[in-house]
């Protein structure tokens, strides 16, 4: 039976990035046009609206990859979503350029002077290129010796995202759990979950011995099955259906969460994610995920 087009089952949701564009009229009605979509509903002026729709792939309605096409031309983001339980009890998130702005242990190798050697490895690990718990050992085995206030001077250089904490508190502030569980380190996830107010952290340990760091890292290593292994835990602690979990990331390291969560979201992902993941933030900022949950900006909490 085909889908009556007075009770859409999704929800396109639209979004600019407020500091470098602003969504107009013109972009509204063209993604109404495209999708068969319903009357808009404004989430932030000039940033965000929601369409109702139909599912991707059913009558008149693209599938997500023409939708994203058209609108990254005006540097806009695309995400349509199910309109039945968009608000997530659960978020997961991964840390380095997701909820920050950098590779933490890229810019610790930077301090150490071993940076582009570092970097290098690092690109192909979050590309898929490369196994992570070996490109994580290499990585880590070539910062053997190095003192450990390498550690403070790298922190002094992160810097959380745009919408970071007002995608986590707000999240909170609505009843939800919220985790930080990155493939990188304790020493930046305690202080990155504290100033953004993620409920608990988890991620690898770096050891050190007297002052200097061993170039090792303590076992097991958290990796991408520990990802979605976090993910999976955390929802049934909660008491929660694994499709009112959402996940957060950019790396290949996270595909198995993102592909899991109710909604797993590609976050200014390596090319390979974005391949796999058909929700993507490409332009905007983290103020989208909450945008995606059916958030107005009013509800945010900064």
């Amino acid at each position: 039976m085909a889908e009556s087009s007075s009770s859409p089952t999704h929800v396109l949701v639209l979004v600019a990035h407020r500091d470098a564009t602003s969504l107009s009229t013109a972009d509204i009605a063209t993604a109404r046009d495209m999708t068969g979509g319903g009357p808009p509903t404004i989430l932030s002026a000039g940033e965000a609206v929601e369409i109702p729709c139909p599912a991707p792939g059913t009558g008149d309605m693209p599938h997500i990859a023409p939708l994203r096409e058209e609108f990254s031309r005006r540097a806009l983001d695309a995400i349509v979503v199910a309109a039945h339980g968009r608000r997530k009890g659960l978020l997961v998130a991964d840390m380095d350029s997701t909820i920050v702005d950098c590779e933490t242990l890229d810019d610790l190798a930077r301090h150490a002077g071993i940076g582009e050697r570092i970097a290098e490895i690092t690109r192909q690990s979050m590309n898929g290129e490369m196994d992570f718990e070996a490109a994580l050992r290499e990585r880590v085995g070539l910062l053997r010796g190095m003192p450990a206030t390498l550690l403070e001077a790298a922190w002094k250089d992160v810097r959380l995202n745009p919408g970071a904490r007002e995608l986590v508190r707000t999240m909170n502030r609505h009843g939800a759990h919220t985790a930080l569980v990155s493939g990188g380190f304790t020493f930046f996830t305690s202080r990155v979950a504290e100033k953004c107010g993620f409920d608990e952290q988890h991620a690898n340990t770096l050891m050190i011995e007297g002052d200097h760091l061993t170039g090792k890292v303590v076992q097991p290593i958290l990796g991408p099955d520990a990802k979605l292994a976090h993910l999976r835990r955390l929802a049934l602690a909660h008491g929660l259906h694994i499709g009112q979990a959402m996940a957060v990331g950019d790396g290949a390291n996270d595909l198995a969460m993102l592909r899991e969560a109710g909604l797993g979201i590609a976050f200014h992902a390596k090319p390979a994610v974005r391949q796999a993941i058909s929700s993507q933030v490409n332009h905007t900022t983290l103020r989208t995920l909450l945008f995606a949950q059916g958030y107005a900006a009013a509800d945010f909490v900064g």
